[in-house]
């Protein structure tokens, strides 16, 4: 008999799925957290109009199987033991006998995802909010146009006959894609708590429904949007189904997770990570001293807590969203790695950029990142800015402003202090995501906030806590926790340079008065 969290032979694999934006990514994972294959295939995506955007989970689910079969080519796959999947927080409709519906007035039932980003419900959020209703203290005060209640409200409103009375089932992408594996249409703790609000303790709230004009949901038991609710990396059914099993190409029966979302997993897959020997403050203190920070397309910042800590403007405090028996705080930044791309791309110079960059076989921000060095003489490069302040947000401020008209690296810094004032104590940044991969960037995360920074020795985080979720449901650790600490390696540690902290304090204080200012201008226009 096997004792949870002995080592098994070294050759038992998890398989970690990652449904992003733009791409469905696969990794195979070993016991001790390192990837031994990797594949991803691209996703489409819609935009039929401003602000709606669109994709299909028929598309995703063959994407999710052409990845699987690549990191499984040549292994034993009786070493495989566990599944997990991670995923946006799209929003998938199915008809009664689960086939697809249009989320479109073009009535395209290909297309039934509406995408984390699509904003198409500002009119439906800002009703929701003015009801003041008491789940919305657990987003922060304010509820986001991301989530799934103003979206569900938008079909309802607007596509009643083709899409919202024939709806059986509405599923957040990271449950879409357990229920396809399994057959089993439980939800996850974190997709439920985190985009419907849900309550861990006390399930559904029927008077947000039925103040928001959703009290259809609440029928059978809110049967259409989940009524059977697991922690993440629970053990779903009797694992993955023979028919599923053949479309992924993995032996049927093995464990497949309760999900997450993509930026959670990536706060799963480094928050945990063994940091001794590192000379970090953390080492000796619980891990509610850590803050995970995702930069992807946007950035979320994820702190936990033992005790639940509201914070005026941060999404939660959600339990046992990320890591079981922990309370969750999520900050974040919209569109992070889309604005830099933005603004790089827009450039008028971008093409001859692009040139030089080819030519010396970099990508152009490793080119940018090169030259910044050699423009920037004697002092660190942050010290170009000395003269010029940018608002940075131009998809509104998510965190900890929650604020979509404001339009605009110090908001890291922004959202810790405001996690600080409410009682959060953090001492050390863990980074991951793509923009984790440029130096410079994580140079200047540790500078501004001051606080080391802790980098993953697999760049590829999120497929890790993918990966640790399945390991989780096959029963090879006691604990998501156990998962955690053995699977997650620290790879570098980047200190901040103490000589730029009165300089960076200096830029904060700007960068604070143009929040104020932006606060006033809207003021004045929207005076008499």
């Amino acid at each position: 008999m096997e004792v949870p969290g002995g080592d098994r032979e070294p050759g038992s694999y998890y398989v970690g799925v990652d449904v992003g934006t733009g791409s469905v990514r696969a990794a195979l994972v070993d016991q001790r957290g390192t990837l031994v294959a990797f594949a991803d295939q691209p996703i489409n995506q819609w935009e039929p109009q401003f602000n709606h955007h669109e994709q299909s989970s028929e598309d995703i689910w063959a994407a999710c199987c052409v990845v699987t079969k690549k990191v499984v080519q040549g292994i034993n796959l009786n070493r495989i033991r566990g599944l997990g999947f991670d995923a946006t927080c799209s929003l998938v409709v199915l008809d009664k006998e689960f086939r697809p519906l249009p989320v479109n007035h073009e009535g395209d039932p290909h297309r039934n995802i509406i995408m984390w980003l699509d904003h198409r419900a500002i009119s439906q959020v800002h009703r929701i909010n003015e009801t003041k209703h008491s789940v919305l203290q657990y987003v922060g005060g304010v509820m986001s146009v991301e989530m799934q209640a103003p979206k569900l409200l938008w079909l309802k409103e607007n596509l009643r006959e083709t899409c919202w009375d024939k709806a059986g089932h509405f599923f957040d992408l990271p449950d879409f894609l357990s229920w396809k594996a399994t057959g089993v249409p439980a939800r996850s703790l974190c997709s439920l708590v985190c985009k419907w609000t849900y309550s861990a303790e006390k399930g559904w709230d029927d008077s947000f429904w039925k103040v928001i004009g959703l009290e259809d949901l609440i029928a059978n038991n809110y049967n259409k949007i989940g009524n059977k609710v697991l922690p993440p990396g629970a053990s779903l059914g009797s694992g993955l189904t023979p028919e599923a099993a053949k479309d992924l190409g993995l032996p049927a029966g093995i464990a497949v997770a309760a999900s997450l979302i993509d930026a959670h997993a990536g706060g799963l897959g480094v928050i945990g990570a063994d940091v001794r020997g590192h000379g970090l403050a953390c080492e000796g203190q619980p891990v509610t001293s850590r803050l995970a920070v995702i930069c992807g397309t946007s950035s979320c910042h994820m702190g936990i807590s033992k005790n639940p800590i509201f914070v005026p403007g941060v999404w939660g405090p959600y339990f046992s969203a990320m890591v079981p028996g922990f309370w969750l705080n999520e900050g974040g930044q919209s569109v992070t790695g889309k604005l830099i791309d933005h603004m790089v791309q827009g450039h008028a110079v971008f093409p001859e950029l692009q040139a030089k960059a080819t030519a010396r076989c970099q990508s152009v921000y490793a080119y940018l990142n090169s030259h910044l060095d050699l423009i920037k003489k004697t002092q660190p490069v942050g010290f170009l800015t000395v003269d010029l302040h940018v608002w940075p947000d131009f998809h509104g401020n998510r965190s900890p402003l929650a604020d979509l008209t404001l339009k605009g690296m110090f908001g890291t810094r922004l959202i810790i202090e405001a996690m600080e004032t409410a009682g959060h104590s953090i001492s050390t940044l863990f980074l991951c995501g793509g923009l984790s991969k440029n130096p410079l960037f994580v140079q200047m995360h540790a500078d501004i906030t001051g606080m080391p920074v802790v980098l993953s020795q697999e760049v590829e985080s999120v497929l890790v806590g993918a990966a640790i979720l399945g390991a989780c449901a096959s029963g090879d650790f006691a604990s998501v926790q156990e998962a955690m600490a053995r699977m997650s390696k620290v790879g570098k540690v980047v200190f901040p340079r103490c000589e730029d902290k009165r300089y960076y304090d200096k830029k904060y204080q700007v960068f604070l008065k143009l929040v104020e200012h932006q606060k006033e201008y809207a003021a004045i226009m929207k005076g008499d």
